[in-house]
């Protein structure tokens, strides 16, 4: 493990995603599991959010899509609080879950508007 990614791809993911949801993830992790969520941290985060190529909206806005296509309600919701702090608006949610719609399947993009739309009310009643 390289410790300076993975030091920036944890800074990098409190920043997305919020100092609690990382704190329940890497606190909760198992030995079993611990090597996961370091690869998670340390790639995911360290190595490709870390890239100058795509602000962190656009990275936002493109892992919404990719979890739609994929039918991951669970990291969704997770990563439509983190396009919320990434400066995602609403509507531009809702555009990208409707290309969604289109070259992915509706029946994926409606599970992830009921997701979003949820997911959004949540994070607004906690701010």
């Amino acid at each position: 493990m390289n410790n300076d990614t993975y030091e920036q791809g944890e800074k990098i993911r409190r920043e997305v995603l919020g100092d609690a949801h990382v704190e329940r993830s890497l606190s909760s992790a198992t030995e079993f599991t611990r090597p996961i969520q370091e690869l998670v941290t340390e790639y995911c985060w360290g190595a490709i959010w870390s890239r100058p190529g795509l602000e962190r909206k656009t990275r936002s806005l493109v892992n919404l899509a990719m979890l739609t296509a994929l039918n991951r309600s669970h990291e969704l919701a997770v990563h439509v609080r983190g396009a919320a702090n990434n400066g995602c608006t609403d509507e531009e949610i809702q555009e990208v879950l409707m290309q969604a719609a289109i070259y992915a399947g509706v029946p994926a993009a409606l599970e992830s508007f009921r997701i979003a739309e949820k997911t959004l009310k949540e994070t607004r009643a906690h701010v």
